[in-house]
């Protein structure tokens, strides 16, 4: 099994990567490729969704009909090979495949399903490549009730490994949110629409009476929630006792609602099952119904394990305007990577050119040597299992290719002028470079000011900006202008690869540590100061220079890559972290003037 980070690198694995070691080594070993379920349209509900009302709407017309006619061509189902739809399209919602709409083998369409087609290729394969999320999300399903959706495996190989433990802690923990109550009170609608909502299957109460109530206990739930938690943006811790009161009641409502809900569908099920011959197109009723029961019951399920609350797990709310989120994370991964990864999987390789982080001080509890943070935090940091270290030099010549600048002379980041002072002086990093720049930002926030402002600064030139489109074509559109300039935030920091002249600066805006009020990461903080660590030495700053590293790997790509990294943060030299960050970066030529910055960009390059 190979597990990388993105879609994008698995892509890049099967099409570059495999080819490349079969016509250097001779081999060809079976390959396949598995994505996530939601990357494959699910043929029933499609057909359900297709047959719905709601597909009437001339607001689905388009989607629908690019839909419809790519259905009988693709062999993969794959969403991804439909480039005449949006990856963001409403529509893949209503009609992809998740664990949570999946019939398994009783589905009519389970044989031409794409999801078994691709399980059955990667069962022949000698070698699959996944990502973290599919990984991670199969390793949670083989529990206390084992299931899978990869084939069992000898070995894993783990690429861009410094994501393991953020990816892990997603599928480690449980999530509700608005969003999905509303996804399933859609298909509920759908599948009680085929049998009839107010027919004799739901008795007295029609199903119409109960999913207006469900509907409204849910929303009264999410607006405690916000209410409890402040209704701020962004995470926010939820303290024990906030299910004191009014959110208690509100959670017990929307947990009868729920059962209620549930009970009523798996009662029109039982009577359609009995009944001696379905009404024409009511077959495909009873999967739907019992995906409705399944679903309400694990809802129920995970608002109550969320309520009562476990050891080593913070609470947390989350909005965005479109959908509040409720969740508990574990906050400490180290046993479960222990346990059901390194002493459970018979070879395991960990790989990334970041592995290795800041160097050990003396009041830092982490392991010795330069893979301590990661051992900390993957359970590793004993003798448990026997582990063989690799650091393997770049070939890439840092030295003469790239310069590292960090200026002195801008405001601290906190500093109500830090913005504009750093607009204007990357405006005049792009006017040395001619352009080909990322700007990489911490926040959305800074990302839109700074875009904002380069716009006024830059006129004439293409300054583009994460959000505007789907990222694969902001890149595909910075590649080809060749001198643009791209605005962006945390998903730019790594695994965008443009190698060339077309990316010849890169401007880190400030040092990227995480959020120190994030639930998570204050709760882990927390953790290391109660076992006698210190939090911000332990955690923050390993943390911090991976992910510096990472946006500094944006500019050299290739042995001819030649280009200048900007980071504007001058607590880099006032701080004492700011040197073991610095030294945790490729060797190269470093600068704090503007005018050496121009003079290295117009040397001609070594030959």
């Amino acid at each position: 099994m190979v597990s990388t980070a993105t879609r994008a690198l698995q892509e890049q694995i099967v099409t570059r990567d495999l080819p490349l070691i079969e016509r250097a080594l001779g081999l060809e070993p079976r390959a396949a490729l598995m994505k996530g379920l939601s990357n494959y349209v699910c043929r029933r509900r499609y057909a359900e969704f297709g047959a719905s009302a709601e597909a009437m709407r001339p607001s689905w017309a388009r989607s629908l009909g690019v839909v419809g006619s790519w259905i009988p061509e693709t062999e993969t189902g794959d969403t991804g090979e439909l480039a005449g739809l949006a990856e963001r399209d409403p529509i893949w919602r209503e009609i992809t495949s998740s664990s949570d709409t999946r019939v398994g083998q009783a589905c009519r369409f389970y044989d031409e399903c794409f999801v078994t087609r691709m399980k059955r290729d990667a069962e022949a394969a000698r070698l699959v490549v996944v990502n973290h999320h599919l990984f991670f999300a199969d390793l949670a399903l083989r529990g206390p009730h084992p299931g899978h959706v990869i084939p069992d495996y000898d070995a894993v190989i783990f690429d861009e490994a410094h994501q393991l433990e953020d990816i892990a802690t997603d599928f480690f923990g449980v999530r509700v949110s608005s969003a999905r109550i509303q996804r399933v009170l859609r298909d509920a609608e759908r599948a009680f629409v085929m049998v009839g909502s107010e027919g004799p299957l739901f008795g007295a109460k029609s199903a119409v009476n109960l999913a207006h109530e469900l509907d409204e206990a849910s929303d009264r739930f999410f607006k405690a929630l916000l209410s409890v938690s402040g209704s701020r943006e962004g995470r926010i811790t939820l303290e024990h006792d906030a299910w004191a009161g009014p959110l208690e009641g509100a959670w017990h409502r929307l947990d009868t609602a729920l059962e209620a809900f549930g009970a009523l569908a798996e009662t029109a099920r039982g009577k359609l099952a009995s009944a001696a011959a379905p009404a024409a197109g009511k077959e495909p009723a009873g999967d739907a119904l019992e995906l409705v029961t399944r679903r309400s019951e694990q809802l129920r399920e995970q608002l109550a394990a969320i309520a009562q609350g476990a050891p080593n797990r913070v609470t947390w709310v989350e909005t965005n305007g479109r959908s509040t989120v409720l969740s508990s994370s574990p906050i400490d991964l180290a046993g479960v990577f222990l346990e059901r990864v390194f002493e459970t999987i018979p070879a395991v390789v960990l790989t990334s050119a970041t592995l290795a982080s800041v160097s050990r001080s003396s009041s830092s509890s982490l392991p010795e040597g330069p893979f301590g943070y990661l051992r900390s935090r993957l359970g590793l940091s004993g003798d448990d299992v026997e582990v063989t270290e690799l650091i393997v030099e770049s070939p890439f010549d840092f030295e003469n290719n790239a310069l590292l600048y960090t200026p002195r002379d801008l405001p601290p980041p906190n500093d109500a002028g830090f913005t504009d002072a750093a607009a204007e002086r990357i405006a005049e990093l792009v006017d040395i470079t001619g352009g080909g720049a990322f700007v990489l930002t911490t926040s959305l926030r800074s990302m839109r000011a700074l875009h904002r402002l380069l716009v006024q600064r830059l006129p004439g030139r293409k300054v583009l900006v994460q959000g505007a489109a789907p990222k694969s074509a902001l890149v595909g559109a910075f590649r080809a202008a060749g001198d643009a300039v791209l605005v962006a935030t945390s998903s730019f920091w790594e695994g965008v690869d443009v190698p060339g002249r077309a990316l010849r600066l890169v401007v880190l805006e400030k040092i990227p540590f995480a959020v120190p009020s994030d639930p998570i990461v204050r709760a882990r903080g927390q953790a290391i100061e109660a076992a006698g660590g210190n939090a911000f030495v332990d955690l923050s700053v390993p943390a911090a220079a991976i992910s510096l590293k990472q946006g500094f790997g944006r500019l050299i790509r290739t042995r001819s890559d030649r280009g200048i990294v900007a980071l504007l943060d001058e607590r880099v030299h006032r701080r004492g972290y700011g040197k073991k960050l610095l030294g945790a970066l490729p060797p190269v030529r470093r600068s704090e003037s503007l005018d050496e910055v121009r003079a290295f960009w117009t040397l001609e390059p070594p030959s």
